[in-house]
């Protein structure tokens, strides 16, 4: 893919200090950071190295990435070693992708309270899935998952929900067989949107009753118990989003699902269309279209801009992929392996990770061939932080 003529990067570095002016003392820690990050990554502000062709003399220099999780540029090249390592994992089984949303009520509680109600939301899912699919009535086995959290919608609006991908089948209760899922339907929508609402619920009245939660502006009543359990009150008698997609089309099409899933941020930089002293336009897809094309241009004022990217910072050290059953990290090797045998299934070609591979771009190892002729490239100078290279090669702020 091309890289895009506007980043995020270009709209921070023209803006971000201003806007850091204007709301100081209202922007955490780590939101300093991300800025921060995303304005110095592949410049010359974190260093790099100068490769040259051994074969035609080009040479060009590599400035180093920031590696932030919330940085558009960086995310790519994570995603795909994340995907190899997660390639021998995979099973000879339909997948199914199932969604849980928050509702907008519950939305605005996980805005202050992120780490806690975010945490509950893979919490609450996961057993809902496991509760279910272990069922008898249902699939009677134990399944595996991967679980990503996004909390933003198309237009960078705060709207919290997890993206499961799960294998169509799971081990019997003594772990002797494989049952899979009937052809093409995994676990009942209402059964598992009623189960996942009452975990939600319970969990939710359990952190607000040992004083996990904290309230501000609008939300700042809800720190008393009786207006708390009235503004949920309503919850339990709606219906909550849970959508199950159809089956994968296979292992491989997965793969190129979670490829796209894992490592995505608020907005990808090939989104954006447009940026000026006032406002930024980006692409966003409008769901409430039933037919026809959907995909819209949003202008948002620069500052508004900014602040929806910044609400989707996660909290330091929170975990936004997780894996839970046959396929928690602390087992999955030995059940995949033990799934295998029961299917009579070995790994197809090219299925099993290379752990010698790696997809980090900031290392002279990694260096692609001459974009000129094709030759061998190699690494004549490396500069530390702050300093620009001795090399006179025209600067070219993108990873070698």
């Amino acid at each position: 893919m091309p890289r895009p003529k506007l980043e995020v990067a270009d709209i921070f570095r023209a803006h971000g200090a201003a806007y850091r002016r204007q709301h100081d003392g209202h922007l955490n820690l780590t939101q300093l950071k991300v800025m921060s990050a995303i304005e110095t990554c592949r410049t010359a502000a974190l260093g790099g190295h100068v490769a040259a062709c051994t074969k035609c003399g080009y040479e060009h220099i590599a400035y180093n990435s920031c590696r932030n999780r919330h940085c558009p540029k960086c995310q790519g090249s994570t995603a795909k070693g994340w995907m190899q390592a997660r390639m021998e994992d995979l099973l000879p089984a339909e997948y199914f992708h199932v969604v849980f949303t928050l509702p907008a009520q519950i939305a605005d509680i996980a805005y202050q309270n992120k780490a806690a109600v975010y945490g509950l939301l893979f919490k609450a899912s996961t057993e809902t899935l496991l509760s279910i699919a272990a069922d008898p009535k249902h699939l009677g086995a134990r399944i595996g998952m991967t679980s990503v959290l996004h909390t933003w919608g198309s237009a960078m609006t705060h709207h919290p929900h997890v993206h499961v991908v799960v294998p169509g089948g799971g081990l019997s209760a003594d772990g002797t067989r494989w049952i899979r899922c009937r052809p093409g339907f995994f676990l009942p929508v209402k059964v598992l949107s009623r189960l996942f609402r009452r975990l939600f619920l319970e969990g939710l009245i359990r952190l607000h009753r040992v004083g996990k939660l904290r309230f501000f502006g609008d939300l700042v009543g809800l720190a008393d118990p009786d207006n708390f359990a009235a503004h949920l009150a309503p919850l339990r008698k709606t219906d909550w989003v849970v959508y199950a997609k159809p089956p994968f089309g296979g292992p491989e099409a997965v793969l190129v699902y979670l490829s796209r899933y894992t490592h995505r941020v608020a907005i990808s930089n090939h989104r954006l269309v447009s940026a000026d002293g006032d406002t930024v336009a980006f692409r966003w897809k409008d769901y409430r279209i039933k037919r026809g094309d959907r995909m819209k241009v949003m202008r948002l004022p620069t500052d508004e801009f900014i602040r929806r990217f910044l609400i989707h910072v996660l909290p330091p050290g929170f975990h936004r992929i997780r894996h839970a059953g046959f396929l928690a990290n602390g087992i999955r090797r030995d059940r995949i392996e033990t799934i295998r045998r029961l299917l009579n299934a070995e790994p197809a070609p090219g299925q099993t990770s290379d752990e010698g591979a790696t997809d980090d771009f900031d290392d002279p190892n990694t260096l692609q061939p001459c974009p000129k002729c094709g030759g061998t490239m190699i690494v004549i100078e490396t500069f530390p932080r702050g300093q620009t290279p001795k090399s006179r090669a025209p600067p070219r702020e993108e990873a070698a």
